[in-house]
């Protein structure tokens, strides 16, 4: 629909949430609700099957973007974790380097620089 079709919709009115829905031309488009309405058992049956493979096609959707989410965290926290371990194991390297080069200062000759 473009911008320019917009004039053909019906103004917006405070009351419009009470109104029902226009009947549709298509039969399967048609809202109904199945409290206000008279439906038969087969009816409600087929209804309660439609929203039950409606519900089992979105958990499966979102069940995979759950796990990738979960994979994407936690492959953060490993990350950060051993990036931990390593810069703790940088200062320890860097600690025994800085021992080694004091035990290097006092061991060497003395001179007037030193």
């Amino acid at each position: 629909m473009n911008s320019c079709e917009t004039a053909s919709l019906p103004p917006l009115t405070a009351d419009m949430a009470d109104k029902t829905p226009p009947k549709s031309e298509a039969p399967y488009a048609t809202r109904i609700d199945p409290t206000k309405d008279s439906l038969s058992r087969e009816q409600m049956h087929y209804i309660r099957q439609v929203e039950l493979a409606q519900w089992k096609k979105k958990t499966s959707k979102l069940r995979t973007r759950n796990v990738v989410t979960g994979l994407a965290i936690g492959a953060i926290v490993m990350g950060i974790y051993g990036y931990t371990f390593y810069s703790v194991s940088q200062e320890r390297i860097m600690d025994e380097m800085d021992e080694e080069a004091k035990q290097a200062r006092l061991q060497g000759p003395k001179s007037g620089a030193n």
